[in-house]
């Protein structure tokens, strides 16, 4: 899709990380429900082509953003393009995020860096950016984690972004009110991490009081849930089937 093209969409939606995985879903699902998509992508080029073609079999219009969110300049130029659209900012999802196995006690500077840039400042820095865009009605919806209340020493950079993440949400949502609300949405075993081994997911699934993992869906349904429910912001909704339970 071009930049300023004429269309009849009358609002987009940001989702970061959208070429694959959970940010892949939640554009699709964003663009079913209406929203002309700004499709941000870094490495996965490939994986964002086939899902900027899948959007557009959905019949709405799609922008797609390549930016390295460690970058500060790289943002702002996204957010340049953004605003290239012609179209009002009405969603922000900050879904992009890394999770390197760490060892807190012998790992670099650069690597806690790496991960935070990621996890944290860049959520921290695009909402700085869609604020200036949006409306009174936008949304920003944060991607956490439940392991944000976890003490996972294999993952520490990861869980502690994510707890960050949460008090951002809680700060923003503070700051922005009552034009623009931010909550944040907190997954537990959706997506076996490429490397989980198998029988350590089905150990971690068997664990659950649910007694099995979700999906992308699940996580899906709670953002347009925290979308649609206009007197909600400032948190945080858990969809781990229990495993903050154990």
């Amino acid at each position: 899709m071009i930049f300023g093209m004429e269309h009849t969409f009358s609002q987009l939606a940001l989702v970061t990380g959208a070429a694959v995985r959970l940010g892949r879903a939640i554009a699709l699902a964003l663009a079913k429900k209406g929203y002309a998509i700004a499709l941000h992508y870094h490495h996965s080029e490939e994986s964002a082509r086939l899902t900027i073609a899948e959007i557009e079999k959905i019949g709405v219009p799609v922008f797609p953003v390549r930016a390295n969110l460690r970058n500060v300049q790289e943002i702002k130029w996204m957010f340049e393009q953004v605003a290239a659209t012609g179209l009002p900012l009405r969603v922000l999802v900050n879904s992009a995020a890394v999770m390197p196995r760490q060892d807190l006690l012998n790992m670099d500077a650069e690597d806690w860096d790496s991960v935070m840039d990621v996890n944290l400042r860049a959520a921290w820095l695009c909402a700085i950016e869609a604020a200036q865009l949006m409306h009174a009605g936008g949304v920003m919806i944060n991607i956490s984690d439940t392991g944000a209340n976890k003490v996972w020493t294999g993952y520490p950079t990861y869980v502690i972004s994510k707890a960050g993440l949460e008090v951002l949400t809680r700060l923003l949502a503070r700051r922005l009110a009552p034009h623009i609300r931010v909550n944040a949405v907190a997954p537990g075993l959706i997506l076996q991490g490429e490397d989980t081994p198998a029988e350590e997911w089905t150990r971690l699934v068997q664990r659950l009081p649910l007694g099995q993992s979700g999906s992308e869906d699940d996580v899906v349904k709670a953002i347009l849930f925290l979308m649609e429910s206009m007197y909600i912001t400032g948190e945080v909704l858990v969809v781990d089937g229990g495993y903050g339970l154990i």
